[in-house]
Order: structure tokens, then sequence, then C-alpha cells
């Protein structure tokens, strides 16, 4: 069953195997000369140590240094991102032209250079968030293997998120600007390679097309017609690629991951225009299936709802859960196994035995009077698969800044 799942998914990018370290040289007494096929025999070690010179400098070139080691990072990743970058100047994102003539004036414009020097402060933010999250992908990248329980991979990855972050500052700062998504998939078998790439494709044709004053029903048009223009074949079965039409790429906005606009995936009649310092994910789903997912299975991902009117609550035990969700979550989304850790969720913000129990009929209660929003599995077909890519982008008075970039994808 293809699960779409927006608010947590379990899928990650293929990753190619580094072949990084040499493997071992044997070295021989007997050496083939291959123009007489003649032996000749190496009698003396410095004989040997000349022969093994000589093999090293007919070897390729030094493999490039990992990014995140050549900025003092340990592999796999340990010491915070506040502590790489001291002076909080964390790395600028892939810059890209807004499209259209009618912003062609913006590389050059004194004003909105000014402009853009005013939100430096946001963009550090901004760009804080997305290191942490290109160094966390990247241990991820060296964990994720077939036979690896989900359950496994989601712990070790949350337990390096609090590693590489200083909870107590970090995350009231991102949670009060915005935040830097980014999402990838992973397949082991190359038969998929053609979803995933159809979804990456997607992702960046919605990416060139973005931009202020365009409107987002366009911005689908572009992500559907590069989306179904590929097909992939299947046990020898061949299957055209679709956009799942009702997932959507968003608006990111203070303390809202899912702000007030939809970036469609297809292409719409939505007149609605991206405007200036707006911060877009652009995301992008497809399916070998029906292009439509339906919510199915059970819950376990939640948040608050955003500017949820005063509700009042009979439940004691409601009462005292939505104060724990409020104060460790506020309106971030979260999952019931957080709630059930030691420290609730945060062991900075929460003390020793936050630990939420026996609480399903407060959340419950939460759910149906509005105050809390239940995000169950959302699913195609069953049998069908899917692929899912995401960036986040900022769009800055003189440019487009893909905040979330790497040398992954």
């Amino acid at each position: 069953m293809a699960d779409a799942q927006e608010a947590a998914t379990t899928t990650a990018i293929r990753t190619a195997e580094a072949s990084g370290s040499e493997g071992n040289v044997e070295i021989s007494s007997v050496h083939c000369n291959e123009a007489t096929g003649d032996e000749d025999f190496l009698d003396s070690p410095s004989e040997m140590k000349n022969q093994k010179k000589k093999k090293k400098k007919r070897s390729t070139k030094k493999k490039k240094k990992d990014s995140y080691v050549a900025v003092g990072q340990t592999d796999p990743p340990t010491i915070p991102i506040e502590q790489l970058y001291p002076d909080g100047q964390y790395p600028e994102g892939e810059l890209q032209v807004h499209p259209g003539d009618f912003n062609t004036f913006r590389s050059t414009s004194e004003e909105k250079r000014a402009l853009d020097r005013a939100q430096k402060d946001l963009y550090a933010t901004v760009r804080h968030a997305a290191e942490v999250h290109r160094h966390v992908r990247k241990f991820a990248q060296s964990i994720i293997k077939p036979g690896v329980k989900l359950i496994d991979m989601c712990t070790q990855l949350e337990n390096k998120n609090r590693e590489l972050v200083v909870e107590a500052g970090f995350a009231v700062r991102v949670i009060g600007v915005a935040a830097a998504l980014s999402a990838w998939t992973v397949a082991f078998d190359p038969q998929f390679d053609p979803l995933l790439e159809a979804a990456k494709a997607a992702t960046e044709a919605g990416i060139a097309h973005a931009g202020i004053d365009v409107r987002l029903g366009e911005i689908g048009g572009f992500i559907q017609e590069v989306m179904e223009s590929y097909e992939v074949t299947i046990e020898g079965k061949t299957y055209p690629i679709k956009s799942i039409r009702n997932l959507n790429g968003h608006s990111i906005g203070p303390y809202q991951i899912h702000g007030g606009k939809s970036v469609p995936i297809v292409k719409t009649d939505d007149q609605t225009k991206m405007e200036e310092g707006e911060i877009f994910a652009i995301e992008t789903f497809n399916t070998t299936g029906r292009g439509y997912v339906v919510e199915d299975g059970e819950c376990s991902h939640y948040a608050k709802a955003f500017d949820v009117p005063h509700v009042p609550l009979r439940l004691p035990r409601a009462k005292k859960l939505l104060g724990h969700i409020t104060r460790t979550f506020g309106t971030l989304p979260w999952c019931r196994r957080w709630i059930e850790r030691e420290d609730g969720g945060s062991a900075t913000i929460n003390p020793k035995g936050a630990k939420q129990e026996k609480y399903l009929m407060a959340l419950k209660n939460l759910v149906d009077t509005g105050i809390v929003t239940a995000y169950p599995p959302l699913v195609d077909v069953k049998g069908s698969y899917t692929a899912q890519y995401e960036h986040t982008i900022v769009l800055r008075p003189t440019c487009k800044e893909v905040v979330s970039r790497g040398d992954d994808y």
C-alpha cells in the first residue's frame, strides 16, 4: 500500500555506497611482464618498495573531502551545529533568480538589497535549521539499509537531531520564525529509480518556476508536466507515473509548518500569488496508482490546531494533556511515541517524569473538540508505489534561496 504521508515520512534518499577506502595492496614477489609474458622476480625489499610506489602513482585522484567533515564535524556527526559556526554565519543555500521579466530588476535594485540585509537574522535562523537537516540526513543515509527496523531508524535519527541542536535556544528561535523542511526517498531496487527520478525532477521544476508574483496554479502545471512525463517498469509491467492531486507543497509561517498557502502539484486555476519574503516547502508526491490518497490505518501523528478558539474542556486529563502539548510542541506536529518518552518529548522543556500515560481518552477528546488535529497515514490503492522529494525556498527580495540544498540533492 503506497504511503504518501506528509506529516512524518519514513522514506529517505537512495544512497550510493561509498567506495572511498582503498583495498589492501597485496605485494607479490613475482611480477608478470604484460608485454612479454615473462615473470620478473623482485629480489630485494627496496625493489618491492619502488614497485609499490609506482602502483600508487597510477591510482586515481583522491576522493573529495567530505563537506561536513571539512567544517569540523565528526563522522558520524556529534558536534552541535552552533559550535561549528560560532559566529552564527551558517552556509547560504543555492541562489536562483526569480522567474519572469517583471522580476529582473530585483538583482540590481538598491532598495531590494536593503530589504534583503534587513532580514539577515531570519535567514541565519532558517539556514541554521537547514544545516542541522543536512548533517542529520547524511547520518540517515549511512544507517538506512535493508533489514533495519523503522522504529530503530526513527529513534536513531531523532536522538541525533537532539544531539546536534542546542535545544533551549535553537528550538525557540526556529519555532518562532520558520523551519527548513526537506524530504527524500530511498529504494534499494534499481527498478524503482524512475519513480524517484520523477519526483526529484518535478520538485526541481517547482523550485525553478517558483518566485515572487508567480501564481500557484501555474507552478502546479509545471510540476505535473515533468512528473507525468515519466513511467516506471516494475516486475515487467509498465506504469504511468502520476502526481498525487490531493497533496501539495505549502507556505511556512511562524509557529505554523503548514501555512495558509498551498502549492499544488497538478495544474489548477488557483490565481494566488507567491509574495516577497514568504517561505515555501516545494514538495512533490507521485504514485503508480490512481493519483489520489485517503486516510487509512492507526494514527500516530498530531498537531495542535493553529489559531484554535477557546474550547471548554470537562475532562481533567484532557486539560493536563493540552497543557503538556502546548508547552512542549506548541502548534508543531508530534507523534505519540514522543510524549511516551520519559521526558515527554523534550528533555530541556520538561522536567523528569513528564512521560504521558493513560492519555488516549484525553487525546480523543482534544481531537473531537477540534483543538488537536489528527494526521493518519495517507494511502493510494493497494500495491501501488510512491516517492517524494521536498526542498525549502526563501523568496528573498533580490533572489530565491534554496536553503535546504546539499551536496546529496
